[in-house]
């Protein structure tokens, strides 16, 4: 199950989709807001697609919330943004994520980028 924390539904409903072309369950949450409580509630995740810039606690600090539950120690958490620059890109490393995907979204190379993300490859991609 994947966690998708996107404040755009037209980007939520793309991501939505084309996990579901790879038979992935997605939950959806619109802020980084409370992301850590909303993710304790569901009874698995495997990876949290995390928007940066977000209504009410961007990226950032959802990233903090989310690493101090041991139960998402292991979760990766990948940075998708429009923000897609070098510079975003190593903040993002440095802020502790385990990937990231710029927008937008290439919908023919995302399946493929979910699937070696799932099996444990680290992917940093702009574009």
């Amino acid at each position: 199950m994947v966690l998708v924390v996107e404040d755009n539904v037209s980007n939520f409903v793309l991501i939505a989709r084309l996990l579901g072309y790879l038979g992935v369950h997605c939950e959806w949450k619109t802020s980084g807001y409370e992301v850590a409580e909303f993710a304790d509630s569901l009874p698995k995740v495997d990876l949290i697609l995390m928007d940066i810039r977000l209504p009410y606690e961007d990226g950032y600090g959802a990233l903090r919330k989310i690493r101090q539950s041991p139960r998402f120690r292991n979760v990766p958490v990948v940075a998708v943004t429009a923000e897609a620059s070098l510079e975003q890109m190593n903040k993002a490393r440095q802020a502790g994520f385990d990937g990231f995907l710029g927008k937008p979204l290439d919908p023919d190379r995302f399946p493929d980028q979910i699937k070696r993300i799932l099996n444990g490859e680290s992917v940093w991609e702009l574009s």
